[in-house]
Protein backbone atom coordinates (compact mmCIF):
# COMPACT_ATOMS: atom_id res chain seq x y z
CA UNK A 1 0.00 0.00 0.00
CA UNK A 2 1.28 3.37 -1.00
CA UNK A 3 2.29 5.70 2.05
CA UNK A 4 0.37 8.85 2.02
CA UNK A 5 2.93 12.38 3.22
CA UNK A 6 1.23 15.17 4.30
CA UNK A 7 2.52 18.75 3.78
CA UNK A 8 3.10 19.55 7.79
CA UNK A 9 5.22 16.68 8.36
CA UNK A 10 7.96 18.17 5.93
CA UNK A 11 7.42 21.93 6.34
CA UNK A 12 6.63 22.65 10.01
CA UNK A 13 5.28 25.86 8.91
CA UNK A 14 6.82 27.21 6.19
CA UNK A 15 5.41 28.00 3.27
CA UNK A 16 6.74 25.15 1.29
CA UNK A 17 9.75 22.73 1.48
CA UNK A 18 12.32 21.36 -0.80
CA UNK A 19 15.53 19.50 -0.89
CA UNK A 20 18.06 17.82 -2.87
CA UNK A 21 17.67 14.55 -3.47
CA UNK A 22 19.74 11.50 -4.84
CA UNK A 23 19.50 7.87 -6.34
CA UNK A 24 22.47 5.44 -6.84
CA UNK A 25 21.96 3.61 -9.90
CA UNK A 26 20.63 0.45 -9.15
CA UNK A 27 19.31 1.64 -5.42
CA UNK A 28 17.00 0.40 -4.36
CA UNK A 29 13.69 2.72 -5.02
CA UNK A 30 12.03 5.38 -2.93
CA UNK A 31 8.91 4.19 -1.15
CA UNK A 32 5.83 3.83 -3.35
CA UNK A 33 3.78 7.37 -2.05
CA UNK A 34 0.88 9.72 -2.46
CA UNK A 35 0.01 13.45 -1.12
CA UNK A 36 -2.46 14.30 1.06
CA UNK A 37 -2.64 18.08 0.57
CA UNK A 38 0.38 19.20 -1.57
CA UNK A 39 1.56 19.61 -5.18
CA UNK A 40 5.62 19.39 -5.81
CA UNK A 41 7.68 20.01 -8.66
CA UNK A 42 10.83 18.09 -9.62
CA UNK A 43 13.86 19.59 -11.44
CA UNK A 44 16.16 16.69 -12.67
CA UNK A 45 19.60 18.03 -12.14
CA UNK A 46 22.00 15.89 -13.20
CA UNK A 47 21.71 11.81 -15.00
CA UNK A 48 19.07 9.65 -15.57
CA UNK A 49 16.34 7.45 -13.52
CA UNK A 50 12.34 6.44 -13.79
CA UNK A 51 9.27 8.13 -12.45
CA UNK A 52 7.71 4.91 -11.45
CA UNK A 53 3.92 4.60 -11.97
CA UNK A 54 0.45 2.53 -11.25
CA UNK A 55 0.58 2.73 -15.18
CA UNK A 56 3.74 2.08 -16.00
CA UNK A 57 7.44 3.84 -16.02
CA UNK A 58 8.53 7.32 -17.51
CA UNK A 59 11.56 8.18 -18.18
CA UNK A 60 13.75 11.00 -16.33
CA UNK A 61 16.68 12.97 -17.99
CA UNK A 62 18.90 16.38 -16.49
CA UNK A 63 16.86 18.90 -17.14
CA UNK A 64 13.20 17.84 -16.99
CA UNK A 65 10.41 19.35 -14.72
CA UNK A 66 8.06 17.26 -13.29
CA UNK A 67 4.81 18.26 -11.74
CA UNK A 68 3.71 15.77 -9.47
CA UNK A 69 -0.09 16.01 -8.09
CA UNK A 70 -2.06 14.58 -4.62
CA UNK A 71 -3.66 12.01 -6.39
CA UNK A 72 -0.22 10.24 -8.29
CA UNK A 73 0.86 7.33 -6.50
CA UNK A 74 4.67 7.60 -7.79
CA UNK A 75 8.41 6.36 -6.58
CA UNK A 76 11.74 6.83 -8.36
CA UNK A 77 14.51 5.13 -9.15
CA UNK A 78 17.86 6.04 -10.53
CA UNK A 79 19.40 4.57 -13.19
CA UNK A 80 23.01 3.59 -14.31
CA UNK A 81 25.62 4.96 -14.87
CA UNK A 82 25.20 8.09 -12.45
CA UNK A 83 22.37 7.48 -10.75
CA UNK A 84 19.24 10.85 -10.65
CA UNK A 85 19.76 13.84 -8.36
CA UNK A 86 16.56 16.46 -8.68
CA UNK A 87 15.90 19.20 -6.71
CA UNK A 88 12.01 18.97 -5.29
CA UNK A 89 9.96 21.78 -4.53
CA UNK A 90 6.39 20.67 -2.33
CA UNK A 91 4.03 23.61 -1.68
CA UNK A 92 0.20 23.03 0.07
CA UNK A 93 -2.37 22.29 -3.04
CA UNK A 94 -4.47 25.21 -1.70
CA UNK A 95 -1.72 27.69 -2.73
CA UNK A 96 -1.22 26.55 -6.10
CA UNK A 97 -4.83 26.18 -7.18
CA UNK A 98 -5.28 29.77 -6.03
CA UNK A 99 -2.37 30.79 -7.94
CA UNK A 100 -3.41 28.90 -10.92
CA UNK A 101 -6.87 31.10 -10.57
CA UNK A 102 -5.26 34.43 -9.84
CA UNK A 103 -3.11 34.28 -12.84
CA UNK A 104 -5.02 32.59 -15.15
CA UNK A 105 -2.00 29.78 -15.21
CA UNK A 106 -3.31 26.73 -17.47
CA UNK A 107 -7.01 27.68 -17.90
CA UNK A 108 -8.15 24.31 -19.70
CA UNK A 109 -6.67 22.58 -16.50
CA UNK A 110 -5.09 20.31 -18.47
CA UNK A 111 -2.47 19.24 -15.97
CA UNK A 112 -4.73 18.24 -13.21
CA UNK A 113 -6.69 16.35 -15.64
CA UNK A 114 -3.83 14.27 -17.16
CA UNK A 115 -3.71 10.77 -15.97
CA UNK A 116 -0.20 11.22 -14.97
CA UNK A 117 2.30 13.69 -13.31
CA UNK A 118 3.20 16.40 -16.18
CA UNK A 119 6.44 16.20 -17.57
CA UNK A 120 7.90 19.05 -18.67
CA UNK A 121 10.63 19.65 -21.13
CA UNK A 122 11.89 23.42 -20.83
CA UNK A 123 13.63 24.94 -23.61
CA UNK A 124 16.45 26.63 -21.56
CA UNK A 125 16.70 23.68 -19.25
CA UNK A 126 19.82 25.14 -17.53
CA UNK A 127 17.51 28.16 -16.25
CA UNK A 128 14.83 26.06 -15.51
CA UNK A 129 17.25 24.29 -12.62
CA UNK A 130 18.61 27.48 -11.48
CA UNK A 131 15.06 28.73 -10.84
CA UNK A 132 15.36 25.14 -8.13
CA UNK A 133 18.41 25.93 -7.03
CA UNK A 134 17.16 29.55 -5.78
CA UNK A 135 14.25 27.84 -4.19
CA UNK A 136 15.96 25.14 -2.51
CA UNK A 137 18.93 28.09 -1.28
CA UNK A 138 16.07 30.47 0.11
CA UNK A 139 14.34 27.77 1.86
CA UNK A 140 17.59 27.12 3.80
CA UNK A 141 17.34 30.83 4.86
CA UNK A 142 13.70 30.32 5.77
CA UNK A 143 11.88 31.34 3.36
CA UNK A 144 8.66 33.87 3.26
CA UNK A 145 5.71 33.04 0.80
CA UNK A 146 7.03 35.47 -1.48
CA UNK A 147 9.42 33.41 -2.31
CA UNK A 148 7.04 30.23 -3.38
CA UNK A 149 5.55 32.99 -5.93
CA UNK A 150 8.93 33.87 -7.02
CA UNK A 151 9.46 30.02 -8.08
CA UNK A 152 6.52 29.62 -9.64
CA UNK A 153 6.55 32.81 -11.82
CA UNK A 154 9.99 32.43 -12.15
CA UNK A 155 9.65 28.62 -13.71
CA UNK A 156 6.93 28.34 -15.57
CA UNK A 157 7.43 30.96 -18.45
CA UNK A 158 10.43 28.73 -18.78
CA UNK A 159 8.73 25.22 -18.63
CA UNK A 160 5.11 25.47 -20.34
CA UNK A 161 4.54 29.20 -22.16
CA UNK A 162 0.90 29.07 -21.78
CA UNK A 163 -0.19 29.29 -25.72
CA UNK A 164 -4.35 30.34 -26.45
CA UNK A 165 -6.13 26.81 -27.27
CA UNK A 166 -6.01 26.63 -31.18
CA UNK A 167 -10.15 26.09 -32.55
CA UNK A 168 -10.90 22.45 -33.99
CA UNK A 169 -9.53 22.21 -37.55
CA UNK A 170 -7.45 25.47 -37.45
CA UNK A 171 -4.27 24.76 -35.89
CA UNK A 172 -1.44 27.83 -35.69
CA UNK A 173 1.07 27.56 -37.97
CA UNK A 174 4.73 27.77 -36.85
CA UNK A 175 5.71 31.18 -36.78
CA UNK A 176 2.29 32.06 -35.05
CA UNK A 177 2.83 30.06 -32.57
CA UNK A 178 6.37 31.27 -32.25
CA UNK A 179 5.71 35.17 -32.29
CA UNK A 180 2.76 34.33 -30.00
CA UNK A 181 5.04 32.29 -27.55
CA UNK A 182 8.04 34.73 -27.17
CA UNK A 183 5.19 38.26 -26.46
CA UNK A 184 5.42 36.89 -22.72
CA UNK A 185 8.45 38.99 -22.51
CA UNK A 186 8.04 41.82 -20.72
CA UNK A 187 10.43 43.67 -23.02
CA UNK A 188 7.99 42.32 -25.58
CA UNK A 189 4.76 43.11 -24.01
CA UNK A 190 5.76 46.93 -23.62
CA UNK A 191 6.43 46.86 -27.66
CA UNK A 192 2.30 45.68 -28.09
CA UNK A 193 1.27 45.00 -31.34
CA UNK A 194 4.07 46.48 -33.45
CA UNK A 195 6.30 44.45 -31.46
CA UNK A 196 3.96 40.82 -32.06
CA UNK A 197 4.13 42.32 -35.92
CA UNK A 198 8.02 42.52 -35.96
CA UNK A 199 8.14 38.90 -34.52
CA UNK A 200 5.48 37.65 -36.74
CA UNK A 201 7.60 38.59 -39.67
CA UNK A 202 3.89 39.13 -41.97
CA UNK A 203 1.59 41.68 -42.79
CA UNK A 204 -0.64 43.77 -40.30
CA UNK A 205 -3.67 41.71 -42.19
CA UNK A 206 -2.17 38.45 -42.30
CA UNK A 207 -1.15 38.30 -38.34
CA UNK A 208 -5.15 39.54 -37.71
CA UNK A 209 -6.49 37.10 -39.76
CA UNK A 210 -4.05 34.34 -38.64
CA UNK A 211 -5.00 34.87 -34.70
CA UNK A 212 -8.85 35.66 -35.64
CA UNK A 213 -8.88 31.62 -37.47
CA UNK A 214 -6.20 30.31 -35.36
CA UNK A 215 -7.41 31.29 -31.56
CA UNK A 216 -10.23 33.47 -32.13
CA UNK A 217 -8.69 37.10 -31.08
CA UNK A 218 -7.45 40.36 -32.29
CA UNK A 219 -3.57 41.02 -32.33
CA UNK A 220 -4.76 44.36 -29.74
CA UNK A 221 -7.04 41.48 -27.38
CA UNK A 222 -4.20 39.27 -27.06
CA UNK A 223 -1.83 41.44 -26.28
CA UNK A 224 -4.08 42.98 -23.51
CA UNK A 225 -4.45 39.59 -22.56
CA UNK A 226 -0.92 38.83 -22.07
CA UNK A 227 -0.49 42.11 -20.57
CA UNK A 228 -2.97 41.58 -17.92
CA UNK A 229 -2.10 38.13 -16.96
CA UNK A 230 1.78 39.62 -16.62
CA UNK A 231 0.31 42.26 -14.60
CA UNK A 232 -1.95 39.60 -12.22
CA UNK A 233 1.80 37.95 -11.79
CA UNK A 234 3.61 41.45 -10.71
CA UNK A 235 0.67 42.36 -8.24
CA UNK A 236 0.43 38.87 -6.09
CA UNK A 237 4.24 38.06 -5.97
CA UNK A 238 5.70 41.71 -5.32
CA UNK A 239 5.09 44.92 -3.86
CA UNK A 240 6.13 46.94 -6.65
CA UNK A 241 3.92 50.05 -6.95
CA UNK A 242 0.95 49.57 -8.93
CA UNK A 243 1.76 52.50 -11.58
CA UNK A 244 5.37 50.53 -11.77
CA UNK A 245 3.41 47.16 -12.54
CA UNK A 246 0.86 48.90 -15.35
CA UNK A 247 4.20 50.56 -16.74
CA UNK A 248 6.52 47.59 -17.13
CA UNK A 249 3.48 45.59 -18.70
CA UNK A 250 3.16 47.88 -21.28
CA UNK A 251 -0.29 50.02 -20.29
CA UNK A 252 0.19 54.07 -21.10
CA UNK A 253 -1.15 54.91 -18.06
CA UNK A 254 -1.93 53.67 -14.73
CA UNK A 255 -5.93 54.52 -15.08
CA UNK A 256 -6.07 52.73 -18.17
CA UNK A 257 -4.29 49.66 -16.49
CA UNK A 258 -7.21 49.82 -13.73
CA UNK A 259 -10.07 49.94 -15.90
CA UNK A 260 -8.72 47.30 -18.08
CA UNK A 261 -7.86 44.61 -15.04
CA UNK A 262 -10.87 45.63 -13.69
CA UNK A 263 -13.27 44.90 -16.49
CA UNK A 264 -11.17 41.01 -16.68
CA UNK A 265 -10.91 40.56 -12.72
CA UNK A 266 -13.92 42.22 -11.36
CA UNK A 267 -11.92 43.49 -8.62
CA UNK A 268 -9.26 46.32 -8.70
CA UNK A 269 -5.21 45.95 -8.78
CA UNK A 270 -5.38 46.99 -5.35
CA UNK A 271 -7.79 44.46 -4.41
CA UNK A 272 -7.41 41.71 -6.43
CA UNK A 273 -2.89 42.44 -4.56
CA UNK A 274 -5.05 42.15 -0.85
CA UNK A 275 -6.68 39.02 -2.09
CA UNK A 276 -3.61 37.47 -3.52
CA UNK A 277 -1.42 38.37 -0.25
CA UNK A 278 -3.94 37.00 2.00
CA UNK A 279 -4.64 33.65 -0.16
CA UNK A 280 -0.44 32.93 0.47
CA UNK A 281 -0.18 33.23 4.13
CA UNK A 282 1.09 29.94 5.22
Amino acid sequence: MAQTLRFEWSALGRPYHAARVRFAARARDSELHTHADFHELMGVVSGRGEHLLPTGTLPLDAGDVVLVRPRDRHAIRGAAPDGLEFVNVAFPSSAWQGFLNLTRTNPTGSWDAARQPVTFRPHDSAAAIAVFESALSRFQAEPAAFDLLRFWIDLLPLVSPEELPARPGNAAPGWLTAACTAMRAEENLRGGVPRLLELAGVSAAHLSRSLRAAYGTTPTAFVTDLRLEQAAALLAATTDPIAEIAARCGFSSQSYFTRCFTAAHQVSPRTFRHRAQRAFVP
